[in-house]
């Protein structure tokens, strides 16, 4: 909106100019909290989406064609539509320390340090350290505290050294942090979770489908969930399929029902912009956009989707539906599963729960500024 508009166009009672920062000091905490979460996510959601729709084509391909692995071609591909999710730590980052005050950049180096590929080649004290662990929820934390730590240097370092020892000692505080207590805890959570998997999954229980299905979105946002490729891997070799797969999908499908949800209730443009433009990409088993364009920004949603997944979960569990196939998730699991009916059953469950969740806990609507109207 230009000057001249605002001539013709009267505000509105409480309307911020298109360059002024809304006031949000008398907002309580947690809902500060959340709009700096979308603040941070929702600008990355057009990557999360074109990158995830190539995915999920070329998921769909690589399983109907298995040949098509040893193609160059197709092997470029998967870089290209891996390349938003490979490094969402950076972007995660950059924006964190920016929404905390501190140097975006800062922020940015310190969520590639955490996804930096060499960190698998390290053993600290007989630790293995892996690349990309913790996950968003780890960068987050990384940059909120180098923000906070850089705001304080600021305030003691005298002006003549500060573009030299605020940005030193900004990075190597937030660093250790990250590698040497981020790192251990999130492993920890990681093998435990892995370890607890293994041992219930072919009990067929309903509770443990339940748990597994709907504490796999925080698993999402920890890192967690790939080290548990290999455990599919491991239970396709042994068994024929995985029962773990089709319960984890059930996962995105809460987030499908939650963000229908929030479609129907949100008065926010934008926000249902970003529900259409992202629900084909969850349906088909990519669920980041969903994640982090809708229902975690929004707090109370993301809860109703891992409610919505934790039913589908059960029901999967139930009838120990299995995957004869890892790599791919939602719609397109379907393809793999050895009892069709039942799976799609179960994603129709997750659907409808999520959105009765979302429906019934509620949301504080995101506010709309002047680039939604």
């Amino acid at each position: 909106m230009k000057l001249r508009d605002l001539a013709r166009k009267p505000l509105a009672p409480g309307e911020a100019l298109p360059d002024q920062i809304p006031d949000t000091s008398a907002l309580p905490p947690l809902r500060r909290f959340l709009l700096k979460l979308s603040s941070i996510f929702l600008p990355l959601v057009p990557a999360l989406i074109a990158c995830g729709l190539i995915t999920s084509a070329l998921n769909i391909a690589r399983y109907n064609y298995p040949v098509l692995e040893a193609n160059n071609l197709f092997q470029l591909f998967v870089i290209v539509g891996n390349t938003a999710f490979w490094g969402i730590n950076i972007f995660v980052g950059f924006n964190s320390a920016k929404e905390f005050g501190g140097t975006p950049v800062i922020g940015g180096i310190l969520g590639a340090l955490i996804s930096h590929p060499n960190l698998a080649a390290i053993t600290l004290n007989g630790y293995p350290l892996t690349p990309g662990r913790g996950g968003v929820v780890a960068v987050l934390l990384v940059a909120a505290l180098g923000a906070l730590f850089e705001k304080k240097l600021k305030k003691i370092i005298p002006g003549a050294l500060n573009l030299l020892l605020t940005p030193l000692l900004t990075y190597i505080t937030a660093a250790a942090f990250a590698i040497f207590f981020l790192q251990p805890f999130a492993g920890l959570i990681a093998f435990t979770i892995a370890d607890i998997a293994v041992g219930v999954i072919h009990q067929g229980s309903i509770i443990s489908g339940f748990l597994l299905s709907g504490t796999f979105l925080p698993m999402v946002m920890l890192g967690i969930h790939h080290t548990l490729t290999p455990i599919h891997s491991e239970l396709i070799s042994r068994y024929g399929v995985t029962l773990l797969l089709p319960i984890l999908a059930m996962a995105g499908a809460g987030q499908v029902g939650a963000s229908l949800a929030v479609f129907v209730k949100t008065r926010n443009r934008h926000l249902k912009k970003t529900i259409l433009s992202a629900l084909p990409v969850g349906l088909l088993g990519i669920g980041e956009p969903l994640i982090y364009g809708v229902t975690l920004p929004l707090g109370r949603p993301f809860l109703a989707a891992c409610l919505g997944g934790a039913f589908g979960g059960a029901w999967q569990s139930y009838y120990m539906v299995g995957a004869a196939a890892s790599g791919i998730s939602g719609l397109p699991l379907a393809l793999a599963a050895n009892k069709i009916n039942i799976y799609i059953a179960g994603l129709l469950i997750s659907y409808v729960a999520g959105f009765i969740a979302a429906w019934l806990i509620g949301f504080d609507d995101l506010p709309e500024t002047s680039e939604d109207t």
